[in-house]
């Protein structure tokens, strides 16, 4: 059966602490009590799009320990489908160390651990187990660029479509730009693109204008300002709804999974617009919640 939704990407434990206010360099604050949960890009983003009403298959590491294996189960119990997933025993399950302050912003410090060991070859494997015309992979960069890199060519080889969210910001090669269909990015992330000035939708829409010389559509999230979108014929400003903003780590996550379970789920006939509206109402909800991944009903 050719899946709709492959998720390339990272798998941590996220270890989170609650802080009246981040601390300065060389300063020890006392914080709540540790919040203990899955995470990791990929995997939070697998259970976005699982949870926006996608099935997706997902491909990355975890290491053969508790972490890794509470990690499947909960991806499983999400709706995702982890047969695919690698359990390696040479690296222990990606850790990521997290602060949210009161005002719901965040720092984040990720030790690799198994998502180092991603390999390209066995991605392309995988991908070709699955895929078809069709097909939506998204991704992300908290695996080696390689495996991304593949997945991206052996999807667009097989007539699918590449959903990359370029988070953390790094330099990647235009050949792998080129593949984008969405290319999702924050301001900053875009401004490392650019060498832009990003506060505003309207400069936001500037740079979408720009990188679409080099992807075949963007998307730029503004935080509360929601996202502008631009493709060949089409572009916009989707607003937020105003909420209370209790934690951000998992807005970015759910919005790129919501994004690509409605191309996914739409096929040939989605329209870009209608994807970012559903990230743009994900993203909001997100805020709303402590951690990265969503509650269970």
């Amino acid at each position: 059966m050719t899946a709709s939704l492959i998720v390339l990407g990272s798998a941590n434990t996220d270890y989170t602490v609650l802080v009246e206010r981040h601390p300065l360099p060389g300063e020890t604050l006392l914080g709540d009590d540790l919040v203990v949960a899955t995470g990791g890009k990929g995997a939070n983003q697998a259970l976005a799009a699982a949870r926006a009403g996608a099935m997706p298959v997902f491909l990355g590491a975890v290491g053969d320990d508790g972490n890794g294996r509470q990690m499947l189960d909960a991806l499983g119990a999400g709706g995702v489908d982890v047969s695919s997933v690698a359990v390696v025993d040479d690296a222990p399950t990606g850790i990521a160390l997290i602060t949210v302050s009161r005002d719901g912003e965040n720092t984040i410090v990720v030790a690799a651990g198994a998502n180092a060991r991603v390999n390209a070859h066995e991605v392309e494997a995988g991908i070709r187990a699955v895929a078809g015309r069709g097909t939506v992979l998204l991704a992300q960069l908290e695996i080696p660029l390689a495996a991304v890199r593949t997945a991206a060519e052996t999807i667009d080889e097989l007539g699918g479509r590449t959903v990359l969210n370029l988070s953390p910001s790094r330099e990647v090669p235009d050949a792998l730009l080129a593949l984008c269909d969405p290319l999702i990015v924050n301001e900053a992330e875009a401004h490392d693109l650019t060498g832009l000035t990003i506060g505003t939708p309207d400069e936001a829409a500037a740079a979408a204008a720009v990188l679409l010389d080099r992807c075949r559509s963007v998307i730029i999230t503004l935080g509360g300002d929601g996202a502008v979108f631009a493709a060949p014929g089409a572009s916009g400003h989707l607003p937020a709804p105003r909420v209370t903003v209790v934690d951000t780590t998992g807005a970015g996550d759910a919005f790129a999974g919501a994004v690509a379970a409605e191309l996914a789920e739409s096929g040939a006939s989605a329209e870009l617009r209608t994807a970012v509206e559903r990230g743009v109402a994900a993203g909001a909800a997100a805020v709303q919640w402590l951690g990265a991944q969503p509650p269970r009903d």
